[in-house]
């Protein structure tokens, strides 16, 4: 089985986002960004919730796009409808015998894109396998949380960590 991935950049305060998914605080280029691009590259699958795949919309990205041709990508949603042709699949009920079967079935990585209350869920039931957290050097006061509403406690082993000249640390963890 493929290990899922959540790869995700955070304010010191813990939100991927802050007030109306506003993310003008993280870097938008610079070696952490680099690095990200290519990890993106060994992913090849990605999950997420409707929330995170209609924030691209404010990008440009289209109803039914794929964000990321190069992966198989799979949105939970029970209310997102999409053009018949589209890009992407729509899981309606995310259960974490669908997630493991995903995985499973994967040819690669699952790259858990975004986050918010769709990863507090996917920690509640133990599906994360590894956390790659690009710290960055802000405090956003309020916004989207990085694991939601997660019910339980949940350790975690660090295993790598690296530094970056403008202020951002690149944290990594395994479950």
């Amino acid at each position: 089985m493929h290990p899922i991935i959540y790869d995700v950049a955070v304010s010191l305060d813990g939100f991927i986002s802050g007030v109306s998914g506003d993310i003008s605080k993280f870097a938008p280029e610079g070696p952490v960004v680099d690095g990200y691009l290519k990890r993106l590259e060994t992913y090849k699958t990605a999950i997420m919730g409707r929330n995170t795949y209609e924030f691209g919309y404010d990008f440009g990205l289209e109803p039914g796009q794929n964000p990321y041709p190069h992966m198989r990508t799979v949105v939970f949603s029970d209310t997102l409808e999409l053009p018949e042709q589209a890009e992407i699949s729509v899981l309606r009920s995310p259960t974490p015998e669908a997630i493991l079967s995903l995985a499973r079935n994967a040819s690669g990585p699952v790259y858990l894109c975004g986050g918010g209350d769709f990863a507090g869920w996917m920690l509640d039931h133990g599906l994360i396998d590894r956390l790659i957290l690009k710290r960055a050097p802000c405090v956003l006061g309020s916004g989207t949380p990085l694991f939601g509403a997660c019910a339980r406690p949940i350790s975690m082993s660090r295993i790598r960590t690296e530094t970056y000249e403008n202020g951002y640390l690149l944290e990594e963890f395994e479950a």
